[in-house]
């Protein structure tokens, strides 16, 4: 018996020094907790964290193979206050079929933050442009939500050589009808500004239509996401300016119309961010592309309806080329 007291008590102070531990780690860095989350999520996708210096910048990206060395590469681009990690139901329902590629934007999630010049639309693509090169060893399908899905517009049409194919999902870059989340950016607010739980909710309420999309927060992850998002407001506001408000605002869909790529346009019926009235007017620059409403859905329609989503790009992946002279 003594033997067996002494294994229980050696287990139980092994239990208690890791929690301990655990407990430290938190205080030291709470948005660690964040982060393990975002892990176990990437591993269940089958993804691979990885990390590349493009020109002096540190990108972190999640990768998939492949089964097919011939596969396709999807390269996947998230938005304003996103992170690679929105696509995560995507990649979990491709997974094998293509390479993937999910990279956190300079200035965003993991990625270079410091010394980063500039968040517009075109710097970002010229950006994406590189990250591309030094990746991928053929042309890809371009896949872009929201801030993103501008920056794959303007990288599509400026960089035919890369981007075979372009999909565009809740993309800004166009002057949609008057909605209050495009007012108050145009009156210099940041509608998706958090500071305390009431503003995360309103985040959140203004985001997802389904509420049953919405990313699990137990506690104490509220907290901890909210703290972070004071820390990144100054940082959300600069490039608020930039693709919100600045020059660039409707530099995507002044590009979209050199896009002769086959091309894709997906959107929420109940998007409170991007109005969908935003699909006509890029369907109107881009006449190849396919246009996608999907019901029941706002603006995270990539989080929301996965498997619509998943069916739309195998639609733009199997789209024949489109004729050259066909486009105005």
């Amino acid at each position: 018996m003594p033997g067996w007291q002494t294994v229980l008590i050696v287990a139980a102070l092994v239990a208690a020094a890791f929690v301990l531990a655990a407990a430290w780690r938190l205080w030291r860095d709470p948005y660690a907790l964040i982060r393990a989350e975002f892990a176990r999520e990437r591993m269940a996708a089958g993804l691979a964290r990885r990390v590349v210096d493009v020109d002096g910048l540190r990108w972190v990206y999640a990768e998939g193979q492949a089964r097919d060395a011939d596969a396709p590469v999807l390269v996947m681009l998230h938005g304003f206050t996103g992170s690679k990690e929105n696509w995560y139901p995507v990649a979990r329902r491709l997974r094998g079929r293509y390479r993937l590629l999910l990279p956190d934007l300079p200035g965003w999630g993991e990625s270079t933050r410091e010394g980063v010049a500039g968040h517009g639309f075109a710097a970002q693509a010229a950006r994406v442009a590189a990250f591309i090169r030094a990746t991928c060893d053929r042309p890809v399908v371009l896949l872009g939500h929201s801030m993103g899905g501008g920056i794959a517009a303007v990288l599509a049409a400026r960089e035919p050589g890369l981007v075979a194919r372009v999909g565009l999902f809740n993309a800004a870059g166009v002057r949609f009808a008057d909605n209050q989340f495009g007012l108050d950016v145009l009156a210099g607010g940041n509608p998706f500004g958090v500071h305390d739980h009431a503003s995360l909710a309103h985040y959140l309420d203004i985001l997802f239509h389904d509420r049953r999309a919405l990313p699990a927060l137990p506690w104490p992850a509220p907290a901890i996401l909210i703290a972070q998002r004071r820390r990144d407001a100054a940082f959300e506001q600069t490039v608020l300016d930039e693709i919100g408000r600045g020059p660039e605002q409707f530099l995507p869909g002044d590009e979209a119309a050199r896009i002769r790529q086959p091309a894709l346009l997906a959107w929420g019926a109940h998007d409170k961010v991007i109005d969908p009235s935003a699909m006509d007017l890029y369907a109107a620059a881009i006449p190849q592309a396919v246009k996608v409403l999907l019901d029941g859905s706002g603006h995270m329609t990539v989080m929301e309806q996965p498997d619509a989503i998943v069916d739309a790009i195998e639609g733009l992946l199997a789209a024949a080329p489109f004729e050259q002279g066909a486009h105005a």
